[in-house]
């Protein structure tokens, strides 16, 4: 009678890794190494040039700031358990500390979408007002809207996280991926979950959904205005302006709209395709961010170049 009570009240969840390729783990977790090492790596590369040149100091590389940042927290919310399973053959996962993975990790895509939100609205003003984007855009109003906005997604998940808690997990608590999500969680807790779905639900579409809304709108009024520009090269001038920020949107949006067509519709594919999904949805945008901003934007492409070259570029 005492270990039913212990695990009930602190169950043991199991992380799926790789179904039916568990022999080959070893060699699996080679690219998912090199994939974080790119990702932690640049996003601190970033941060650091960021930090160090004091002509990045304006608004729009805080912008970038606060993207390495949650592309950073993203992507080492999931390291552990992933370097667990792969390497140490560890799967199983107490419910406190799948809550604090649940929690980081949806915190994190959080924060990217309000960020890449504020980002759209900083690329809408610099191309529709130019003239006035300085006095509109200062760092000290970005950081302030910044912060504000990026800690809306946190302060929403805490009712999820709580009630997390209080379920009681009945069954093989076998979670489909390699980290702890919520939509992974509340399927295998045998009680009413229906606030939590529902609840949910409404966050995300409040939250990204709202954001991509936004975003679309941000960019049809950068359409507009860039239409209204008679020459082809100021055209194409604006548009390069643009082209980093798509880009991150396509890498995070994409994937987080195709994990949630899998999640919904995909209920008899192979396990290995959500596993792949979401591995896609958390690890892309940390890995492709860097690695577009130091491609697009100049300064950063220079001091890359720089470090390189051991300084002997000006």
């Amino acid at each position: 009678m005492i270990l039913p009570n212990i695990t009930q009240f602190s169950p043991m969840f199991y992380l799926t890794g790789f179904p039916g390729l568990e022999a080959i783990e070893h060699w699996i977790f080679i690219p998912f190494f090199l994939m974080y090492l790119v990702a932690i790596s640049g996003n601190c590369f970033i941060l650091i040039i960021i930090k160090t040149n004091p002509r990045l100091h304006t608004p729009m590389y805080y912008l970038l700031s606060f993207l390495a940042l949650t592309d950073l927290g993203l992507s080492v919310s999931t390291l552990p358990t992933t370097v667990g399973i792969f390497w140490f053959k560890s799967h199983g996962i107490y419910l406190a500390a799948c809550q604090i993975q649940m929690f980081c990790i949806h915190s994190f895509s959080f924060m990217e979408s309000s960020v890449l939100l504020i980002m759209s609205f900083d690329r809408c003003l610099a191309i529709c007002h130019p003239l006035r984007y300085s006095v509109i855009i200062t760092s000290q109003r970005v950081i302030r809207t910044g912060l504000a906005i990026i800690f809306r997604g946190p302060v929403a998940l805490i009712p999820l996280v709580v009630l997390l808690k209080t379920f009681p997990y009945c069954g093989p608590r076998v979670l489909s991926h390699a980290y702890c999500l919520h939509q992974d969680m509340i399927r295998l807790a045998c009680s009413d979950t229906r606030f939590n779905r529902l609840y949910g639900l409404c966050i995300i579409m409040l939250a990204m959904g709202s954001d991509v809304l936004f975003i679309l709108i941000s960019y049809s009024v950068i359409l507009r205005a860039m239409l209204a520009i008679a020459s082809v090269g100021e055209r194409l001038k604006a548009l390069n302006t643009c082209v980093s920020h798509i880009l991150a949107v396509l890498c995070f949006y994409v994937p987080v709209l195709g994990l949630s067509i899998v999640h919904r519709f995909g209920h008899h594919t192979s396990p290995l395709v959500h596993i792949l999904m979401g591995t896609i949805s958390v690890l892309f945008p940390p890995l492709m961010n860097p690695i577009i901003y130091s491609i697009k934007t100049q300064q950063i492409r220079r001091a890359i170049l720089k470090v390189v070259s051991l300084g002997k570029i000006q």
